[in-house]
């Protein structure tokens, strides 16, 4: 009977380790695994140890956001605007339902960018929060300096193709959602639009958390 309950054992194990086999370890994004037209000119052969810079934010309460209340933590980022009619209401539900994927999870949140600040003040993002479904201690809602959410945008998180100075005219438009990892580090981009994507970031969320 011991020796049944031993191979039992044993095969359960090696079950175990098959099934932990199966599953592959994100790739850790550095900007020379990326298209080159995504990464600034300057950052373009650092193939190891890139991070996420740090951020100076205002939330839809008012708040100011940095990367000290995302410590520790998995989350995912996108840039958007309150006026979109095109592709941010469909990127903006899709991250309202990874939020709800990881509800009850604390170690998981959420930051959104606007890329016309200047348009969308603290009363604008709460009433656009409000209606979108947001939860405040999951998901930030954000506006701040122009020229530093642009650098952020095409010298950290590598969100958009387009060149320029974040300036007056300078403008952004993408459906990128970037995942983040507890190590600051850029671990996937998906299309924010696309249903499979949605997906699959919920899976490699799940990845990373275990």
């Amino acid at each position: 009977m011991r020796s049944k309950t031993f191979i039992i054992s044993i095969v359960f194990v090696l079950f175990l380790s098959c099934n932990k086999q199966k599953i592959k370890p994100l790739p850790i994004y550095n900007p020379a695994n990326l298209n080159k037209e995504l990464v600034d000119k300057s950052l373009r052969s650092t193939s190891k140890n890139h991070t996420v810079l740090d951020f100076n934010l205002i939330n839809q309460n008012g708040q100011i956001i940095t990367q000290d209340n995302y410590k520790g933590k998995i989350y995912v980022t996108d840039f958007f605007f309150t006026s979109c009619g095109t592709i941010c209401p469909t990127m903006t539900n899709n991250m309202f339902k990874i939020q709800k994927a990881f509800l009850n999870n604390p170690d998981v949140m959420f930051l959104s960018i606007s890329v016309t600040p200047t348009i969308d003040s603290v009363p604008v993002l709460h009433e656009y929060a409000k209606n979108k479904g947001v939860i405040d201690v999951k998901w930030n809602v954000t506006t701040g300096n122009k020229k530093h959410i642009y650098n952020l945008a095409r010298k950290s998180y590598f969100a958009v193709v387009e060149k320029g100075d974040g300036g007056l005219q300078d403008f952004i438009h993408t459906p990128n959602f970037i995942l983040v990892d507890t190590k600051k580090q850029i671990r996937g981009i998906y299309d924010g639009t696309n249903n499979d994507d949605v997906k699959r970031i919920i899976s490699d969320i799940k990845i990373l958390r275990n």
